[in-house]
């Protein structure tokens, strides 16, 4: 008997839209989700790119930078949320900004996860995972708590 090797691939490819202003990270999480992910992955190299692709593929999850020139992460998750034919993609921040305020402030402009370069491609992929599987209600109940959580401090 043959055992399977790679589950994932009976699935339907999921894609993911990558978009940093760094085009060697850009080879490496293609290369890396692609191969290790099954994931179909489209690249964009600026907020505004990533924008443009994001409404010619329309693809289930966008990991995004922070710190891009035009339009940064924050506004590009923001610019996605607000409209009701992205509101509910899946969105992981991907940035070398470690603060908190910083990852804060992701996750208010509506980003499911904020995540700190450098990353190991298998915990990208397990975070893809997870948030290709969270509902509208789960992510809306996060917003909500983040929104009413008077711990946060600017």
């Amino acid at each position: 008997m043959e055992v399977d090797q790679n589950p994932a691939a009976k699935e339907p490819r999921r894609t993911v839209l990558v978009v940093d202003d760094n085009r060697q990270l850009i080879e490496f999480l293609t290369d890396a989700l692609e191969e290790l992910g099954n994931f179909a992955v489209v690249t964009a190299t600026s907020g505004a790119q990533g924008l443009e692709r994001y409404h010619d593929v329309r693809p289930d999850c966008v990991v995004v930078d922070v710190r891009m020139p035009g339009i940064d992460g924050y506004q590009f998750v923001r610019a996605l949320r607000g409209d009701p034919d992205s509101s509910s993609t899946s969105l992981i921040i991907l940035s070398a900004l470690a603060q908190d305020k910083e990852q804060v402030a992701g996750l208010l402009a509506g980003a499911d996860l904020y995540l700190i370069k450098p990353i190991d491609p298998l915990e990208l992929i397990k975070a893809i995972q997870s948030v290709l599987q969270q509902s509208d209600a789960i992510r809306h109940q996060r917003q909500q708590a983040l929104v009413g959580d008077s711990s946060l401090t600017w």
